[in-house]
């Protein structure tokens, strides 16, 4: 049932928002204590007004989508909620986290925060030879690819290095393992990969195949544009069968996959997750360093780094604006959840999860939303789906001190639809907004500037929990009816951020 057709979902008309302005006006931060004049421009005569900008009940009734909706715009001088349906009601926010991520990111870490991947020696060099162990440590960057690794490999050759006595260690106890973003998730999609404190190309491996008479030419690499080396500890073989596509199985620190042949045609590829990232890095960082002549053993990963290593080389990572710009435009959950773990860690916490790592986040939110509803965050990136939050809460959120400021160059142009579905070649104002999907659950928030300048930040999120949670794991990945239901959510968000847009123009 759609919260739009429940007493408390009910969209208010113009008296009982004029009426509830007010009550509202105390729960919002730099609230006016008074309306000085009605939100809405008075209804011309002929209905030109009436038409051109559609009531909300009238959009939420074409939208049908069952389950709820919740939505909540803000102006963002006044503090004032200018209209909200449902805008108490929590809701999963989906990738719309990502913004609450950024912003918890940025004032916890500040904006100059960089991750910093290090080489280190356990010993000296000598003709060629170090004599000790060669450690890989990595800090939690999310953003580290082969590319950045073979730099280190070539910084390795220039530091006269051949041969490594001891053994190649990886260390990467900066942030916990966490083997899946989302248990939940089927287990070959490349979005809910493991989390640690090494990541190599957002724990992702690119498997690719062809065609060869009867059989096929499988590869498994860590491609980074014209590198891609080729990986052990990840493995495909090809199956006689029809479903399942894929089946995943851990053996020592090895994923191997298999899939199935039907499922394949002539040639593709697609990238499957990792679950062991330290192995993974370890694996290709080998490979590079084999391909610079450097021979150099395996050995286990440490679980914390010597007192006596020296450093050889280090790569850094671009500061976070840039971390969550990318974030936010690719919407990588990867990314999101090292950002958030790492945000944590900086206030103590030291979490073993990413439920409590999002459990400290969401507490962090509401002590700076003086009379917050129940927040809660499952996860930084939004892919678990027992996050909540209301729409008015999250306006709220982008509506405090300094945010829009903060957030508004990273979020991505959000382009609104005519009638026809094309994009608007003049749009009514200029919005920024981070999106968010999930089966069954759809969510748009951020900000619109009308020409007029008046700045509003705004949430709408739908959601039919009870036909997402009849879902099987393996329904997750297309379920039925799915694309229509978001079709029809994402026309909604677009239609209110037109509405607004004109309404509140002037």
């Amino acid at each position: 049932m759609s919260g739009a057709n429940t007493p408390k979902g009910r969209v208010m008309n113009r008296r009982a928002l004029l009426s509830g302005l007010a009550a509202q006006a105390a729960l919002l931060p730099g609230a006016a204590r008074a309306l000085g004049s009605s939100p809405h421009p008075a209804p011309r005569p002929d209905g030109l007004w009436r038409r051109a900008v559609p009531e909300l009940g009238e959009l939420l009734r074409a939208a049908d989508l069952g389950g709820q909706t919740s939505l909540a715009v803000i102006d963002l001088r006044s503090g004032l909620a200018l209209e909200s349906v449902a805008g108490g009601t929590p809701l999963p926010p989906a990738s719309v986290a990502k913004a609450a991520t950024a912003l918890y990111g940025l004032r916890v870490l500040g904006p100059e925060h960089r991750y910093t991947t290090r080489l280190l020696a356990t010993g000296p060099i000598r003709a060629g030879r170090l004599d000790g162990d060669l450690i890989l440590a990595g800090s939690g960057d999310p953003s580290l690819d082969t590319a950045a690794l073979a730099g280190l490999a070539d910084r390795l050759r220039a530091a006269g290095v051949s041969e490594v006595a001891g053994a190649l260690r990886v260390q990467g106890s900066a942030l916990p393992e966490i083997r899946s973003i989302d248990p939940g998730q089927p287990d070959h999609l490349g979005y809910s990969p493991a989390i640690a404190g090494l990541n190599l190309n957002f724990n992702r491996v690119y498997f690719e195949w062809k065609r060869q008479g009867s059989d096929y030419a499988i590869t498994m690499d860590a491609r980074t544009g014209a590198l891609r080396p080729q990986v052990r500890v990840s493995s495909m073989s090809v199956q006689p069968r029809n479903l399942p596509i894929y089946t995943y199985e851990q053996r020592g620190a090895a994923d191997h996959w298999t899939v199935a042949r039907d499922a394949l045609g002539a040639e593709g590829g697609r990238w499957l997750p990792v679950r062991n990232p330290a192995a993974y890095a370890a694996d290709v960082f080998r490979t590079l360093c084999g391909a610079q002549g450097i021979r150099v053993t395996l050995g286990p990963p440490l679980a914390v780094l010597p007192d006596t290593a020296t450093l050889i080389a280090s790569h850094d990572s671009e500061t976070l604006p840039g971390l969550l710009r990318g974030m936010l435009k690719y919407s990588t959950n990867v990314t999101a959840e090292c950002i958030g773990l790492t945000a944590s860690t900086a206030l103590g916490a030291r979490p073993d999860s990413l439920q409590a790592s999002g459990a400290q986040m969401a507490a962090w939110h509401s002590a700076q939303l003086m009379g917050a509803g129940p927040i809660r965050f499952a996860d930084h990136s939004g892919l678990g789906d027992r996050s909540r939050i209301s729409s008015l809460d999250m306006a709220r959120l982008l509506s405090t001190h300094g945010t829009r400021t903060a957030l508004t160059p990273l979020l991505k142009p959000y382009l609104p639809r005519d009638a026809s579905g094309a994009r608007m070649a003049s749009a009514p104002a200029q919005v920024v907004a981070k999106t968010g999907t999930l089966n069954f659950v759809s969510g748009l928030a951020g900000y619109i500037t009308p020409p007029s300048g008046r700045a509003l930040a705004f949430a709408i999120f739908s959601a039919d929990i009870d036909r997402r949670a009849a879902l099987s794991r393996a329904e997750r990945e297309r379920p039925e009816g799915g694309r229509a239901w978001a079709r029809r959510a994402r026309r909604l968000q677009n239609d209110l951020v037109l509405r607004w847009s004109r309404l509140y123009g002037a």
